[in-house]
């Protein structure tokens, strides 16, 4: 049997605020863009940044994530990426790559959760590799106040 990876993780900044639309079968689906930078010397020795934009879909975020995915807030993605076909309004067959979030942690997000701590996405995905929607949502993890609040960092 061969073994292969499909895994991907983003930190970056929203191009805009999210959108969220929903399915014939009341499933919310979530888009937004993440900008990631790379730095690098071109051949003069002179630094160059480079953005790419990265599409992303998640399914059943609560209203935490839809309230709080707004542009320029920066978000910490991981998930898989996945290739969807469409036919534009030209009638030309086109294709889009997305990265399916399966896992999400707000880093700009308010202080006003439990903990001072955002809470986390999670999507469970069925194992079966017969659908890519989630078989469920798992409720925001929020961490209990750290007892170790007198540490200096």
């Amino acid at each position: 049997m061969a073994f292969s990876l499909n895994r991907i993780m983003l930190l970056g900044r929203l191009g805009k605020d999210a959108e969220t639309r929903f399915t014939a079968n009341n499933i919310a689906v979530t888009s937004f863009g993440v900008a990631t930078d790379h730095s690098f010397k071109d051949k003069d020795g002179n630094w160059q940044n480079e953005t790419t934009w990265h599409n992303v879909v998640a399914f059943s975020l609560s209203d935490y994530y839809r309230d709080n995915l707004k542009k320029g807030k920066r978000v910490y993605v991981e998930g898989r990426l996945t290739k969807r076909d469409y036919t534009d309004k030209e009638g030309i067959k086109r294709f889009a790559t997305e990265v399916v979030c399966e896992r999400m942690i707000p880093i700009d997000a308010t202080r006003e959760t439990a903990g001072g701590a955002a809470p986390e996405y999670s999507n469970n995905i069925r194992e079966s590799g017969a659908s890519s929607q989630p078989a469920g949502f798992n409720e925001p993890n929020i961490p209990a106040a750290d007892e170790n609040d007198d540490l200096p960092f």
